[in-house]
């Protein structure tokens, strides 16, 4: 009788085994292809419904945004208004900052407004104030607040200040100060004329010369 060990194995041709691990990896590889054309599909969808929700968001802020841009005023930053009256001297206008009236684009108020009238001449006027109203379709300039004006011949202050940048003309009907070469004067009110050559005080005029 042969021993267990007598008993030959039987063994299992090589091409047989290749054959099976072939067939194991083609049923791996079937399952991924599966798993994957169940998985791509929801993906794709995922990412066209974000894009979809960026695209709408980006869109109603972009509106928003818009909207809100549009109804905010129009801010200037150290501007220049520059123009002649009818006599043909320049002026220069400059303000620290001016922003546009969003009801009425015509109108500008000004940031501690500079206005120097004849600034090629021999003797240029200033006047300057804590605020400003540029009208620009009448060209009328107010003055207000801390309102000083000078030239070669004086000093005034006040606190409102009217001037026309057509004609050149400067009115205020509010109490004024000054003080010049000849004198001091104090009035309710005032106007300057002729390009600066006729200063009118009315109201309570006072006045103290100096003698020479």
């Amino acid at each position: 009788m042969a021993a267990v060990s007598d008993i030959p194995v039987p063994v299992v041709p090589a091409e047989g085994a290749s054959r099976r691990a072939t067939a194991l990896q083609w049923r791996r590889r079937s399952r991924m292809i599966h798993g994957l054309r169940v998985l791509l599909p929801v993906l794709i969808a995922a990412i066209l419904g974000g894009l979809t929700s960026l695209v709408a968001y980006n869109a109603f802020t972009t509106q928003r945004t818009s909207s809100r841009d549009s109804n905010d005023p129009i801010r200037l930053i150290k501007p220049h208004f520059v123009g002649r009256d009818k006599r043909g001297r320049p002026f220069i206008l400059t303000s620290v900052t001016a922003t546009r009236d969003p009801q009425n684009y015509q109108r500008v108020f000004l940031d501690k407004p500079v206005l120097v009238l004849d600034s090629d001449g021999a003797n240029p006027q200033h006047v300057s104030g804590d605020n400003g109203l540029y009208h620009e379709d009448t060209g009328m300039l107010e003055v207000s607040h801390h309102v000083h004006m000078f030239d070669a011949r004086g000093a005034f202050d006040t606190e409102f200040s009217l001037f026309n940048t057509k004609t050149g003309e400067l009115v205020g009907s509010v109490p004024v100060q000054g003080a010049g070469p000849l004198g001091e004067i104090q009035s309710r009110s005032y106007g300057v004329y002729d390009q600066g050559a006729r200063a009118v005080f009315t109201g309570a005029v006072h006045t103290r010369l100096q003698p020479k």
